[in-house]
């Protein structure tokens, strides 16, 4: 995958480079805007709340006549109150992002503002040293007087130096992010080539993308207790690659929703999935999926390291 930015980066301009946490409540819309400063996909979305589940960077460029910036972002799962071990886990993976980080973007939905999970957010922010930034974002679904209210009240507990106003669905107000970002970046060397966008491997990638698929094609008919895990990813002579997955669900249930109407609808997804990852990886995708039902699947160590998550008690 290469990065949407392809101008070189001026020779003889000083390096910059920094890791930003992109923190914030389910569902406030960080996968849709880490995309948006990156400039391509490098995380999946989907309307369904907690659909990050690990932490997964972000590498966006940013050039001037200052310093070329490697602005490396921590798309990190939504902070809500743990209820099951995976829970858990995701939760230690976003504030683990926010661990030693230049600086920590909260993002909030202007529209749900979802307070009950918001403000234990901003209170923990309260006296961390790291530099803190309010986004309010989906301002563009949104009066303006309640975003300022928002802000002032956010702000007041825990003193945010900048407010950024931005859709990161339209692409309004990002630019400005971006360049306020790349201005606070130390100087250092970049810890990824220039042609990179992402820290995921190929293969978490394409289970992502699946993942993807299931909640856009099922969203109110599969509940959350599914996982996408990669059984095998095989470079084939002829320059394409087969890629075998397993789609775990908890229920013997839900097997006939996941499948479909003489698997109308595990044929569909795989399309879907495949179409999207010819396109990222630039080359032809034989991808292969079944559905294995584990009862307890979220209970399993094994599927921790899959996903991406560290296993907590």
């Amino acid at each position: 995958m290469t990065d949407a930015n392809d101008a070189p980066p001026a020779a003889n301009t000083p390096e910059h480079c920094g890791l930003v946490a992109v923190l914030g409540a389910p569902n406030a819309g960080k996968s849709t805007l880490v995309n948006a400063l990156v400039g391509q996909k490098v995380a999946i979305t989907s309307a369904k709340a907690q659909t990050t589940r690990a932490r997964l960077m972000g590498v966006a460029l940013h050039q001037s006549d200052a310093a070329n910036t490697q602005i490396i972002l921590a798309d990190t799962p939504g902070i809500f109150e743990p209820r099951r071990r995976l829970d858990r886990a995701m939760v230690a993976a976003a504030w683990e992002g926010a661990q030693e980080a230049d600086a920590i973007l909260l993002v909030v939905d202007a529209v749900k503002q979802r307070k009950h999970e918001l403000m234990p957010i901003v209170e923990a922010l309260r006296n961390r040293p790291e530099k803190k930034l309010l986004v309010l974002n989906k301002v563009d679904a949104s009066a303006k007087e309640p975003l300022l209210a928002l802000a002032q009240e956010l702000t007041a507990i825990a003193e945010f130096s900048e407010v950024f106003f931005v859709s990161a669905l339209t692409g309004d107000g990002v630019a400005d992010l971006k360049d306020h970002l790349a201005g606070l970046m130390p100087a250092g060397h970049w810890l990824y080539p220039e042609d990179q966008v992402s820290d995921a491997s190929e293969r978490l990638l394409a289970c992502e993308i699946t993942r993807e698929q299931l909640y856009a094609q099922l969203h109110n008919e599969l509940p959350y207790d599914s996982a996408v895990r990669a059984e095998s990813y095989t470079q084939r002579k002829d320059g394409s690659v087969e890629i075998r997955q397993q789609i775990v669900i908890a229920r013997d249930s839900q097997k006939a929703i996941v499948l479909g109407k003489g698997g109308s609808r595990i044929k569909a997804i795989g399309e879907a999935a495949r179409r999207e990852l010819t396109e990222l990886l630039g080359q032809k995708v034989h991808l292969f999926l079944h559905v294995k039902v584990e009862e307890n699947w979220a209970e399993a160590r094994d599927i921790y390291q899959d996903i991406g998550l560290d296993w907590v008690k």
